[in-house]
């Protein structure tokens, strides 16, 4: 065995690299916004080590050797969807196969299963249901925190919530902001945590029209976002790629993400650069005069929760170890927060934590035709995520479209989360697998070391979490 007792020197530019990177380099490591050119370059060059390589360089300034994972089960209510899109599997019409449907008593048992199986996360979406009412969705909520008084609920996509505005007839056109608010205190008053993020697809009109013409745009999808960061609602995003859409697409997208993020983070009192790049041109960012907050550069703090989490017993987790000078504050309930570390920042306020890119499978779907992304073109697109997605804590590789093998991967490409346990997912079935998807603690965490990373369970608001079997606790170290 050789014992290396000297650095690797690593040439300035290594066999085959692209050029264009450099400038696009120097960005990255002066913390700088970078342009959707700069985007395109990192999409269309050969170098795909070294745009890795560039996100592996933004993922450990935020998170080091963390790769974060979750213990959570995932509950879909309904696959009865008023809408029908293109690209989905998952919809049922009501009388059709499949058609599904879960009373309280289903829902009340798989709270029960999640807490035994020592969950911290129940994640429940589901179809536009045209029948139910809204008081379906805060009776299940209520129904989870009566067996559940623990788990976090992540819940609802903006369209879901749209939907349900609608069918409790406080939805207003030409104010969509004052129903889904609405809507939002009840849900929260019921029990509900934060928002999944799904929905997003990709923000483009053609592609809409052609795909999911009866869905929410970008706008509306934006307005849920809007409003629950100002009830306090973190929320995650996701971008469905390798479809009908183009690069360019998905980076107008990517744009108007990290817009609403400034926006977001702006409220919470982080300063931005006045000199930062602003895509002109694209109509849902136009109103948003925040300047460009990056979160990626030397130093950067990142944002954390406020506050416990319920059935927590200690406070948030800071993203490095405590400097010896720090400082502690009264929260307001007279308690002691945790002490300040140089990498956190306490916020009240909501903001987008996570971006989860998705890619496309075609089976099933009206568009099984098409071929879908290549397991390149999803490494890539990681990566492209976290460099240009500057201001957002989080890339999600979610193993459960990615596989497991691929997010490994990806760990290294930018990602810094693999997702939890998962348990039931019947969206999407990778490679013929069932809704049956389940990967245990051990599987994750092997996977993890394996990539070369270190494992760190989390919660929802990913604070880290210890446990002594099922029981649990967010703490500080």
């Amino acid at each position: 065995m050789t014992t290396l007792t000297a650095p690797i020197i690593q040439p300035a530019r290594a066999p085959g690299a692209d050029p264009r990177l450099e400038p696009i380099r120097a960005k990255v490591l002066a913390g700088k916004r970078l342009s959707l050119d700069d985007g395109a370059v990192l999409y269309a060059t050969h170098d795909i080590w070294g745009v890795i390589a560039l996100a592996d360089t933004v993922r450990r300034r935020m998170h080091g050797d963390a790769a974060y994972y979750n213990i959570n089960k995932h509950l879909n209510y309904s696959n009865v969807c008023a809408l029908s899109c293109k690209f989905c599997e998952f919809y049922r019409k009501k009388g059709d196969d499949g058609a599904y449907t879960r009373d309280l008593d289903y829902i009340r048992a798989e709270a029960v299963k999640a807490v035994d199986l020592g969950a911290t996360e129940m994640h429940i979406v589901g179809g536009l249901h045209p029948y139910l009412p809204f008081e379906y969705y805060t009776d299940m909520l209520r129904a989870i925190r009566e067996a559940a008084p623990g788990l976090h609920i992540k819940a609802f996509t903006a369209v879901e919530l749209v939907h349900l505005a609608r069918i409790a007839k406080v939805y207003k056109r030409g104010d969509p902001q004052s129903g889904v608010r609405w809507v939002l205190e009840r849900l929260m008053e019921a029990g509900l945590g934060s928002l999944p993020g799904g929905g997003a697809e990709v923000f483009d009109d053609r592609i809409q029209k052609e795909a999911w013409k009866t869905k929410i745009g970008a706008d509306e999808w934006l307005d849920v976002h809007l409003v629950a960061h100002e009830l306090g609602l973190n929320s995650n995003c996701t971008m469905l790629y390798g479809h009908i859409d183009g690069r360019r697409e998905r980076l107008n997208h990517l744009e108007i993400l990290r817009r609403s993020q400034d926006k977001a983070l702006a409220r919470l009192g982080y300063t931005g650069d006045p000199d930062g790049f602003i895509a002109a041109g694209i109509p849902q960012t136009e109103a948003i005069t925040d300047p460009v907050i990056t979160l990626s550069g030397e130093g950067a703090v990142l944002p954390t929760p406020q506050g416990l989490e319920r059935g927590a017993s200690s406070p948030p987790i800071g993203r490095s170890p405590m400097p010896s000078d720090a400082s502690t504050a009264k929260d307001q309930d007279g308690g002691l927060e945790a002490p300040r570390s140089r990498t956190e920042k306490k916020t009240k306020g909501g903001y987008y934590q996570t971006i989860i890119p998705l890619p496309f499978f075609p089976d099933g779907s009206e568009l099984e035709h098409l071929p879908g992304p290549t397991g390149l073109e999803n490494l890539r697109t990681i990566a492209v995520a976290r460099l240009m997605l500057d201001n957002f804590p989080h890339v999600k590789a979610f193993w459960i479209m990615q596989t497991l093998p691929m997010a490994q991967l990806m760990l290294e490409a930018g990602a810094d989360d693999i997702d939890g346990t998962v348990v039931w997912y019947d969206i999407t079935k990778v490679g013929g697998s069932s809704t049956h998807q389940e990967k245990s603690v051990t599987d994750l965490k092997r996977a993890i070391r394996e990539a070369g990373f270190e494992p760190v369970e989390r919660d929802t608001l990913y604070r880290r979490v210890v446990r002594e079997g099922k029981n649990w606790k967010t703490t500080t170290s």
